[in-house]
């Protein structure tokens, strides 16, 4: 018997983190993504759920972070079949990739969170004290939404390598790209330091440096909003998953405040 469906719109509010209709604009976008795949009417043994059902399940197990075991019941299925929903449909509800890139006066933040992880492969003890894998993750200074999402590197990994190896340096073109201090050495601004002999930074500098953190902090504030899913304080995903995981909550986080980048 299924307890949870997506014709429940309070239900999805609940346990999506989406109003009923940014859920459908998800549907439509993973229906869009995913194509003949998912449908009802593809060749093989046909799914248990209606679609939307599916996106639900791999929205509120990204949300809540409940097993598979705890999420069979809800939804009337076996924890095998969940398993085969959330690997199969995960790489259609992440962020797809921009078309266009981004012009030169267009301003992006970047800056790098860690995402305690499983995996030992992707992940590797922090200064959170715990094994875990630096997720880079670009937005619009302008919008405040994710922009692009980096590859995962181990979370022992410094910001200014983990910012060219993950692919989010590339992603970001010839647009201006605002980060704090650890980006040394790459195209991105950071804030103005003293040099040597200098004592303290003129009072111009200082300015600068003001609203360069006043700036910077709008990134921070989208961390904080993206880890009301679960999924980012202790992901059980293994390889990719990590990454889809983190796609999927900046698409959300994106639909969540009514925006399509």
């Amino acid at each position: 018997m299924q307890v949870i469906s997506a014709d429940r719109h309070d239900f999805v509010e609940v346990f999506a983190g989406l109003g009923p209709m940014h859920f459908r604009r998800l549907v439509r976008a993973v229906e869009r993504a995913g194509g003949r795949e998912l449908v009802v009417g593809r060749p093989g043994r046909p799914w248990s759920l209606s679609l939307q059902d599916r996106v639900l399940l791999v929205a509120m197990y990204y949300r809540t972070n409940l097993t598979m075991r705890q999420l069979a019941p809800l939804f009337g299925i076996s924890s095998a079949a969940v398993g085969r929903v959330i690997d199969r449909h995960s790489p259609w509800l992440a962020l797809q990739p921009r078309r266009r890139r981004p012009k030169r006066n267009d301003v992006l933040i970047a800056d790098g969170t860690l995402v305690p992880t499983r995996d030992r492969t992707v992940a590797a003890p922090s200064r959170n004290y715990r094994y875990s894998t630096n997720l880079q993750v670009v937005i619009k200074a302008d919008t405040r939404l994710v922009f692009a999402v980096g590859h995962p590197v181990p979370g022992n990994c410094n910001d200014c390598i983990a910012f060219g190896t993950s692919g989010a340096e590339a992603a970001c073109g010839q647009a201006f790209v605002v980060a704090d201090g650890g980006y040394r050495g790459t195209t991105a601004i950071i804030p103005l330091r003293r040099k040597p002999g200098q004592q303290q930074l003129l009072p111009w500098q200082e300015a600068h440096n003001a609203s360069h953190r006043r700036m910077r902090a709008r990134v921070e504030h989208v961390f904080a909003r993206m880890k009301t899913w679960k999924i980012l304080r202790d992901c059980r995903r293994r390889g990719h998953g990590v990454f889809w995981a983190t796609s999927a909550v900046a698409h959300m986080h994106n639909l969540a405040y009514g925006w399509s980048l």
